[in-house]
């Protein structure tokens, strides 16, 4: 139980023996820093079942408070609000409880039912870039975030390996790729295949020019382009399961898949399960015709099959086309009931998927819903923001996307930069730099992308994330080796694990703050885990760091009065240390013993 649930029994009681009332709740919030306190009671709710005049409610339950409850040292009453002190010996009880903890923050799995958590979901068409990084920064912490609040998760992505996108790179290699592959190009296989998709288009855009020329229409160009008609035709032959096109569609997708694997291993993702749109396009029909008989789908004259979702406050929806093709609603619905036949004991999904897909997603939910899956209730879509360069947007057939294994290679070389302007790693190694850097470099870029809410565009500057002060990846990182450092000191029988510290310790206004911080911790975990948000992890931590470096700057660690005092001091700054990196670990960031 923590401090605000402990207070808030003994205000309960405080109103019922001052009062002879029942409350039904306490509001809570954090003392202003002008006024003395640790936790403050809002008096005002009380006034509909204790009448009276709320300042002076609050001297009667506050001095209730101190005369009954042995945690409670002090009060003051600013209008209705009651400001309480906390004794000393709470906060060295508590510390006391968790500093052995090095999962402290974290709790062990207690639910039977799992969470699916689908990220990443690329096109094999193109290298991962830069908006793939948000997504799978934000899957995969998620993925963790969840874990560490007690919760059973399977990672996952559907992998886009078919459709008319693909067929243009595999048309655009087999027409001016002389044969080249990964191996005679050195190139990732991601990153050869992106650069024919690239191709396509150069040349796409040509015939149209020359189309155009000829007198034809622009949007009659677009439609009768040569090479358009021929990477159509090579869809109808995969999907018709031509020996050679499927030949071509496997070794090709072959090599990207193995340059996305080289991509996930840098930036420190994994996944459980991988699922793939050519098993999976064709799901979801069998559901249709269930729907039919049930009356979710409707039949239109044209033989297309509808849901009709006016009454929810959208609009009609189509599942199956005229000709008895599926749509992209359909094989979602399919997709997303093959995985609970795959895992039984899923009992939700989160979807990460960018918010142009908002509409697509209620949709999916409602008729998930509508056909009966009790599942469905628990279907969540963790949607984003796009990002942005300094340059502006990008464009994959274009070519001017930010592809995300240059751009960790750049964040790499510029902590290195900016790291040898610094000139704190004389004593290094070349092959211990090289690892800090990238660690560095990682920790600026994934910190940056997800110390902001997901909901929120983002504008990426590389530079500024690599920043070693401020709210920032490498100042955190730089604080937990500075504690490793000040941890490396200190004399190894200095313990105060089994020592009570309440009669041997006065705690310090700064030992106190970090103490609240680290306090909090738990809860942070749970409340973003029920946002789904990575951001309230990477602001906790950034304050957590805050209140070190100003305990750091104020308070003497190693030159205590005490051994005691010294000890104290020393675990305390080691349980810091410990929740950076547990925080830190579900936003997939590693922290640096040395820097």
């Amino acid at each position: 139980m923590n401090l605000q649930e402990t207070l808030e029994l003994h205000v309960k009681a405080a109103i019922k023996a001052l009062f002879q009332s029942e409350l039904e709740s306490v509001e809570f919030q954090a003392t202003r820093k002008e006024f003395a306190g640790d936790i403050t009671v809002v008096v005002f709710p009380m006034l509909r079942v204790v009448k009276g005049n709320p300042a002076v409610i609050g001297e009667q339950i506050g001095q209730y408070l101190q005369d009954n409850i042995d945690l409670v040292k002090g009060f003051n009453v600013v209008k209705g609000f009651l400001n309480i002190e906390i004794s000393d010996n709470y906060y060295l009880d508590f510390f006391q409880s968790i500093q052995a903890k090095a999962n402290y923050g974290f709790v062990e799995q207690k639910e039977d039912k799992a969470v699916m958590v689908e990220y990443s979901s690329p096109n094999t068409n193109k290298p991962l870039h830069l908006g793939h990084v948000r997504n799978v920064l934000l899957g995969y912490s998620v993925a963790e975030i969840l874990k560490a609040s007690g919760k059973k998760v399977y990672k996952t992505q559907i992998i886009n390996d078919r459709g008319i996108h693909i067929c243009k790179s595999m048309l655009a290699w087999e027409r001016f790729g002389n044969g080249e592959t990964p191996k005679s190009t050195e190139l990732k296989g991601d990153k050869l295949v992106g650069n024919y998709y690239v191709k396509f288009d150069q040349a796409y855009k040509a015939e149209i020019s020359e189309l155009v020329t000829q007198g034809k229409s622009e949007e009659d160009a677009k439609k009768h382009a040569p090479i358009l008609l021929a990477a159509q035709e090579m869809l109808i032959k995969w999907e018709a399961g031509d020996e050679d096109v499927v030949e071509l569609w496997k070794k090709m997708n072959g090599w990207v898949y193995k340059g996305f694997e080289e991509t996930y291993k840098n930036i420190g993702v994994d996944f459980d399960k991988y699922y793939y749109e050519s098993d999976t396009y064709l799901l979801g029909k069998e559901f249709v015709s269930e729907g039919l008989k049930t009356g979710v789908f409707f039949k239109k004259d044209d033989g297309s099959v509808w849901c009709d979702l006016t009454e929810d406050g959208l609009d009609e929806k189509i599942v199956l086309r005229s000709d008895g093709t599926a749509v992209y609603m359909t094989q979602d619905i399919g997709t997303a009931i093959q995985r609970i036949k795959d895992y039984p004991d899923v009992g939700g999904m989160v979807y990460t998927v960018g918010n142009e897909q908002d509409y697509h997603f209620k949709v999916l939910f409602l008729i998930l819903k509508k056909l009966g899956f009790d599942w469905a209730e628990n279907l969540f879509h963790l949607s984003y923001g796009m990002v942005d360069l300094p340059s502006g947007k990008m464009k994959s057939r274009e070519g001017t996307v930010v592809d995300a294994d240059d751009l960790i290679r750049e964040m790499s070389d510029t902590a290195e930069e900016i790291s040898k302007e610094l000139g704190k790693l004389e004593d290094y190694s070349e092959s211990e730099k090289k690892a800090l850097y990238k660690t560095i470099g990682l920790g600026a870029l994934k910190y940056y992308i997800l110390k902001v809410d997901p909901k929120k565009r983002i504008l990426f500057d590389p530079k500024e994330s690599i920043d070693f002060q401020g709210n920032t990846g490498p100042f955190i990182q730089y604080t937990y080796a500075r504690i490793q450092s000040i941890l490396r000191k200190t004399d190894s029988n200095l313990d105060v694990a089994s020592t009570s510290l309440c009669d041997q310790v006065v705690l310090h206004e700064k030992e106190k703050q970090l103490i609240k911080q680290l306090e909090l911790f738990p809860e942070v975990i749970q409340n973003a885990a029920e946002q789904h948000s990575p951001a309230l992890i990477a602001n906790y931590t950034y304050d957590l760091v805050k209140d070190f470096n100003s305990f750091y700057q104020n308070v003497s660690i190693l030159g205590a009065d005490t051994d005691v005092e010294k000890g104290f001091r020393v675990a305390l700054s080691r349980s810091v240390s410990q929740t950076i990196k547990n925080a830190f670990s579900v936003l997939g960031i590693d922290v640096p013993e040395r820097m």
